[in-house]
């Protein structure tokens, strides 16, 4: 015997949240899904009047109307006429713990059950790695020095948005909604290779390109496919942690290469890069650093790889965000015996959310590494490649990048001039494109307090030494951020973290 539900249920469950997007219809039929599968609706429950419930939520009766025609069509709901609506048992069927109350009988004299013990079965821990750390609600703080977050303000939400709905049209649905398995979206491996690669100088084939879900994946891929225990890795020094991460999760040795305002040192330190199997190397903006690495240095670098036997794995970070013309040429581009496998993002620029990114490499290699991936995801999510393949296609990509060149320019030049001004006795490498700044305060500064002091008054900025494999070095450098601060609020957040700066000044 079906029964209705209390009044009292709808007025406490049926809360509209106030910062919500969705339509009301679409709150409505949120709610109603919740509290059948939460199990708060038992099957056969009868629902209030379309009338009844509309005049309790405060909401047009139609609204409540075409909610509960969605249910009905979806299953959730069945539809008896001049009886009302009822909560489908269908949808339960299989459900475990439908029924809230419902609890198992424990046997007289049972003894408790045995519990795995994980800490000695967990043969790895990632969780105590050293990781960049950013608080998840970075967007709270007034002053937002945080490297690698969007700006809502230059996102191209037209763009994406009229990109994503050419994607859903029936006639692309067909092409990304099968399982592609191992491959990937023909139309987004064509738009690398023609409006992506060539900025950079390199050119490849489609089976020289296999998509990732961002670089992380790509690095995660490369690592996996060739480190294991006796392969020696050169890495810069200071450098990107979670590239670092992922080479000692593969027990690689790391051999640090010291780091100046060029970038890694080839002639200078030759012996070092001659221990090598690998090198790690971000030659467009070192990481985190910003230097770029001078043509002569990458020609160097190549004819080391080439003498000593080593591959270099070139992660262009933040190649396409450049403030003084023409990029140098990518490593890859000059490579001719292929000795540098090329790791690019698509989305760093663009919506970090999206991971995006590819890797580009001899074609023996992508094909082990799309067998890899296989492993792991098949392959990135289809639509997502379709729609970005388009946004490329129409030069929403392109237009983007001017965009952004523009305004980090013009904050890069804002956050210079104020560490110049407030901050004299600090050192930072001249920021030619990139979205960062590197500050070496003075040696007495502990960033580590800094940045602490800094947040307490909503100022986020990023510890330095996290980049460095032994932690303790120059814990007097931070990294500052200017992709999520708005323009005019540069200028006051360098000004008040220059007085927490001085705060720390020793007394003579």
């Amino acid at each position: 015997m079906s029964s209705r539900t209390a009044t009292a249920l709808w007025t406490q469950r049926f809360q509209r949240p106030r910062d919500s997007n969705m339509s009301l219809q679409g709150q409505i039929r949120q709610m109603l899904v919740a509290a059948i599968l939460d199990g708060q609706l038992p099957p056969q429950t009868a629902l209030p009047s379309s009338r009844e419930l509309a005049d309790q939520l405060s909401v047009a009766r139609n609204t409540v109307v075409l909610a509960y025609q969605q249910l009905v069509e979806e299953g959730y709901l069945i539809s008896r006429e001049r009886s009302g609506h009822f909560v489908n048992p269908a949808m339960l069927e299989g459900r475990h713990g439908f029924r809230p109350m419902q609890t198992v009988p424990v046997r007289e004299h049972e003894a408790a059950p045995t519990r795995p013990d994980w800490a000695q079965r967990v043969q790895r821990r990632p969780s105590a790695q050293r990781n960049i750390v950013k608080p998840g609600n970075w967007q709270d703080y007034e002053y937002p020095f945080v490297y690698g977050q969007f700006d809502q303000s230059l996102f191209p939400t037209n763009d994406w948005r009229e990109c994503c709905m050419k994607a859903l049209s029936v006639m692309e649905i067909r092409n990304w909604a099968p399982d592609l398995i191992g491959r990937d979206d023909d139309t987004l491996i064509q738009q690398i290779r023609t409006r992506v690669l060539p900025r950079r100088g390199v050119f490849a084939m489609p089976d020289e390109i296999v998509i990732t879900i961002g670089c992380q994946q790509a690095l995660y891929l490369v690592a996996d496919l060739l480190a294991r225990e006796r392969t020696t890795v050169g890495f810069e020094n200071p450098g990107y942690p979670d590239a670092r991460n992922i080479f000692e999760n593969r027990n690689a040795r790391l051999v640090p290469l010291p780091v100046d305002e060029g970038g890694v040192r080839p002639v200078e330190d030759a012996q070092l890069f001659a221990q090598c199997d690998y090198v790690y190397v971000t030659p467009s903006h070192q990481c985190p650093s910003t230097a770029t690495m001078p043509i002569d240095r990458r020609h160097a670098l190549l004819e080391l790889a080439q003498e000593h036997d080593f591959v270099l794995i070139e992660d262009d970070y933040e190649s396409e965000n450049n403030f003084s013309g023409l990029p140098h040429p990518a490593l890859k581009s000059l490579d001719k015996a292929d000795r540098v496998i090329y790791i690019g993002s698509l989305s760093k620029t663009f919506a970090p959310g999206l991971r995006l990114g590819y890797i580009v490499g001899p074609r023996e290699l992508v094909h082990e590494l799309r067998a890899l991936r296989r492993l792991m995801v098949r392959h990135p999510a289809a639509y997502i490649q379709r729609a970005f393949a388009t946004f490329l296609a129409l030069g929403h990509h392109d237009a983007l990048l001017r965009r952004l060149a523009h305004a980090y320019r013009e904050r890069a030049l804002a956050l210079t001039a104020a560490l110049d001004r407030y901050m004299p006795q600090a050192r930072y490498i001249p920021v030619t494109g990139g979205a960062s700044c590197w500050v070496e305060g003075p040696p007495w500064l502990d960033a580590g307090r800094l940045a602490a002091d800094a947040e307490q008054h909503g100022i986020l900025i990023e510890l330095g030494s996290v980049f460095f494999m032994n932690g303790l070095e120059q814990n007097h450098c931070f990294r500052m951020g200017f992709s999520a601060i708005r323009l005019d609020r540069i200028d006051a957040g360098v000004r008040l973290l220059a007085e927490l700066v001085r705060k720390q000044k020793p007394a003579l």
